[in-house]
């Protein structure tokens, strides 16, 4: 397909003309459909401008110069770098929205009709997998969402399950050590005090509430039934865990799909890692919620994943309050579509924001 110079207008990049931004997005659109480099014979072809291949060398010379292209060792073509990939999806990325048909199948996709919300955002991460060719992650918040429900089941030993139903139909389990000699009457006394507390509280506010009561002696509780109530809350987490969340990723096999070399599977082995920590999921929410709207990070940007040469497309899901309610993304390549993944990933968090008001 032959293309046009840009026209010269003022959202041409800083410090770009119309020709060199022209040639940049075309290395970078073979680059992101092809993953090779592409040289100045072939982008003649491409533009189908009165440029000759001497003066496209001239061109991707001088934006070499500039740090927004490089020349592997393997070829003379070019591909963009880090800056250069940014400076297209700032200032040259052109990206339309979702026809109603895909709306319409994104939004049949994630309908609940029953199912927990673990299976609502297992679908989505998914979803944004299979609509990408990437991975797709979804991070959900804990402890913020109000409480439905609290019971205790009894264990070998002295231990119990505690089930927390939330009032978005999540359910939760959570292992506590009980104490010695408690009769089994203990934990359906715990139970029912902590219900008739719950009335959709947050489990911040069920466990001050608790904590203050069980401070002023005013539960009727003997002291084994509290140490069940105190202990049925504590194994939620105290203090900053409120912090913590589930991240779910799906699709982390598409990321394997052009590595080649130990050195780059060894950096998506520690990406798959960091993927699994905490440290993780903190960070992806307190980079959602400094964001309006979709934010891209491209190589080491983020901050997360250091060398491992991906790129990330992250938005938050806000409910109709405009609260963080999680984040909702994909990662993968640096040359992934990101004309097409953004739309996604923006109407995609949008819904999803709707779904967990």
């Amino acid at each position: 397909m032959k293309r046009g110079l840009l026209p010269v207008k003022s959202a041409l990049p800083p410090g770009l003309d119309a020709r060199s931004a022209t040639i940049l997005r075309e290395v970078v659109e073979e680059y992101v459909a092809s993953g090779e480099p592409v040289g100045s014979r072939t982008l003649s072809r491409r533009l189908g401008m009165p440029l000759s291949p001497a003066t496209i060398r001239n061109v991707m010379a001088s934006l070499t110069e500039a740090g927004l292209l490089f020349s592997p060792h393997t070829s003379a073509g070019r591909l963009p770098t880090e800056a250069g990939l940014r400076l297209f999806v700032d200032g040259l990325l052109q990206f339309g929205g979702l026809s109603e048909e895909e709306q319409a199948g994104i939004g049949r996709s994630l309908e609940a009709r029953g199912r927990s919300l673990q299976d609502t955002l297992t679908e989505a991460s998914s979803l944004l997998s299979g609509m990408s060719d990437a991975a797709g992650l979804v991070v959900a918040p804990k402890g913020e969402g109000g409480i439905k429900h609290i019971e205790f089941v009894a264990l070998a030993g002295n231990r119990a399950l505690v089930v927390l139903v939330g009032t978005d139909g999540r359910v939760e389990n959570r292992v506590m050590e009980t104490p010695v000699g408690m009769p089994p009457s203990a934990l359906v006394e715990a139970a029912n005090y902590l219900n008739t507390r719950v009335l959709g509280s947050t489990l911040p506010d069920l466990r001050k509430r608790v904590g203050a009561e069980i401070a002023e002696n005013q539960t009727m509780l003997d002291q084994l039934t509290a140490d069940v109530v105190e202990s049925g809350l504590a194994v939620w987490g105290g203090g900053g865990d409120e912090r913590g969340g589930t991240l779910i990723v799906r699709g982390q096999g598409k990321l394997l799909a052009d590595v080649d070399g130990q050195e780059r599977l060894q950096a998506i082995q520690t990406l798959f890692d960091r993927l699994e920590t905490q440290e993780t999921m903190l960070r992806l929410l307190e980079l959602a919620e400094s964001s309006e709207g979709v934010r891209i990070f491209i190589g080491a940007e983020s901050g997360l994943f250091g060398s491992s040469g991906m790129s990330m497309v992250v938005a938050p899901a806000r409910n109709e309050t405009n609260r963080i309610v999680g984040a909702i993304g994909v990662i993968g390549p640096k040359r992934i579509n990101y004309g097409r993944i953004i739309p996604v990933v923006d109407y995609t968090a949008r819904l999803l924001g709707e779904m967990l008001s």
